[in-house]
């Protein structure tokens, strides 16, 4: 499995339209499986880019609207 790198928006609006579930999920996906050795899972302040969010960043890549099942679909795309 190769290494990911996921950032997640935590600014106000990205956490309240999405980001707060995404990031929930995250955490009992990561530990559910036990990859917590292959994700680097982190936050990070808002980039103003609300109107698209909430956004999540995988190994660089922007990922917008996101919801649990593209983030699911995120995920798979990406082990």
């Amino acid at each position: 499995m190769a290494k990911l790198n996921i950032t997640v928006c935590m600014g106000s609006s990205c956490f309240a339209r999405g980001n707060q579930e995404n990031l929930a999920f995250l955490e009992e996906y990561i530990k559910q499986n036990g990859i917590d050795a292959n994700i680097e899972l982190e936050g990070m302040r808002c980039e103003n880019k609300c109107a698209s969010g909430p956004n999540i960043y995988v190994n660089g890549i922007e990922y917008n609207n996101v919801d649990v099942e593209k983030l699911k679909s995120i995920i798979n795309e990406n082990i």
